[in-house]
């Protein structure tokens, strides 16, 4: 599935659920933030080895596979809401970190 797909479907979910008068910038910007956190919740406690080792178990894969969905779905949300291409805000971003100088 293409990016503006998916972003085209997200919309339209959005709105057979009369969900646009909730999906303000700040709403959707707090819930990617509440994702993530949800994401970071996964790997909390774990050891760098324990993490990279989620990938091979399905129950830990699964539970990281659905929080990386809900933060991209609500991050390509705002983004609709905005008006931001978020393949074009991430291709200027990473050109101008291109240039920055970086501590080592």
């Amino acid at each position: 599935m293409m990016l503006d797909q998916l972003m085209r479907e997200i919309d339209a979910f959005a709105v057979e659920r009369d969900w646009e008068r909730f999906h303000t910038p700040k709403n959707l910007a707090m819930s990617v933030a509440i994702e993530a956190g949800e994401l970071l919740e996964v790997f909390q406690w774990l050891t760098p080895e324990e993490s990279a080792a989620l990938a091979d178990e399905v129950s830990g894969r699964s539970q990281v596979v659905g929080e990386i969905a809900d933060v991209l779905i609500y991050l390509l949300r705002l983004c609709s809401v905005l008006g931001v291409d978020p393949l074009v805000a991430a291709g200027a971003k990473l050109e101008a970190n291109r240039s920055r100088e970086w501590p080592r």
